[in-house]
């Protein structure tokens, strides 16, 4: 997902694959679908290690993970990681993805992709604009 919560790339993969092993394919991804590659990646906490941070310099990425301060009060939004959060609480409403009870990774990418369609179209008529 870029910074302004657009769809880049979308991997499905078994439960017990881990997420940090997917940094390469999912940057390999990026370039096929926009035509260019991105520069930096927010990633969270669960992305630190030399690992996912190789994978994405291998692509020409430099990988900034986002923390919490460290002298926080109550709820902080992080930097970047908001918009992110703010897609996932609008893909929650869609029901067919979220239940994710489908057989085949590729209709679960299908379904997802769908979701995030029906929200880009519902920005854009609401006067949300295509890169809000």
């Amino acid at each position: 997902m870029d910074t302004l919560g657009h769809l880049l790339a979308l991997r499905v993969t078994a439960g017990d694959v881990q997420d940090r092993e997917q940094v390469g394919p999912l940057l390999a991804d990026v370039p096929e679908i926009t035509d260019q590659h991105g520069e930096q990646g927010f990633v969270d906490q669960g992305y630190t290690g030399q690992g996912p941070a190789a994978a994405a310099a291998l692509r020409g990425v430099e990988s900034v993970v986002v923390r919490l301060p460290a002298a926080r009060k109550g709820f902080v939004p992080l930097p970047r990681r908001w918009v992110v959060e703010r897609i996932f609480a609008w893909f929650s409403r869609f029901r067919r993805p979220v239940r994710d009870d489908e057989r085949l990774p590729a209709v679960v990418a299908g379904r997802h992709f769908l979701a995030f369609a029906c929200l880009r179209l519902t920005r854009v008529l609401h006067g949300g604009g295509v890169s809000a």
